[in-house]
């Protein structure tokens, strides 16, 4: 299993980007997506997830309301639209696949397939 996120970049204020992560190796229809991020000498944080059969999604509270998750099942790929972004979503996004037939996992443990990470850098 392969997952390649792209989309980072720098932007400033209240800007928007959207992250993709693209996988390869099976079918994701028994597992959950996640997006996590990991800012400069803080921890890895959960971001948000998506159960890829049910299409359920969830969001830590940072970010609810302005980020939001879809998938495109004829690319295989999972999407992390991010609006109104603030200095603090400053980081590098992680996206990370997990078998999970209901639901998803905020835990970063549960996931077993990470992608490589690219940068967001949010200037003020």
């Amino acid at each position: 299993v392969q997952l390649q996120a792209s989309g980072g970049g720098l932007v400033q204020a209240g800007d928007s980007l959207r992250l993709s992560c693209a996988a390869s190796g099976r079918t994701f229809s028994r597992f959950a997506m996640g997006w996590f991020r990991q800012a400069p000498g803080k921890e890895r944080e959960f971001v948000g997830a998506m159960n890829w059969s049910f299409g359920s999604t969830y969001y830590a509270d940072a970010v609810k309301g302005r980020f939001t998750m879809s998938r495109d099942n004829t690319k295989n790929s999972v999407y992390l639209q991010m609006n109104s972004l603030k200095p603090e979503d400053t980081a590098v996004y992680y996206c990370a696949a997990g078998m999970m037939v209901y639901g998803a996992s905020v835990d970063g443990a549960s996931y077993l397939y990470w992608g490589q990470g690219t940068q967001v850098t949010v200037s003020s």
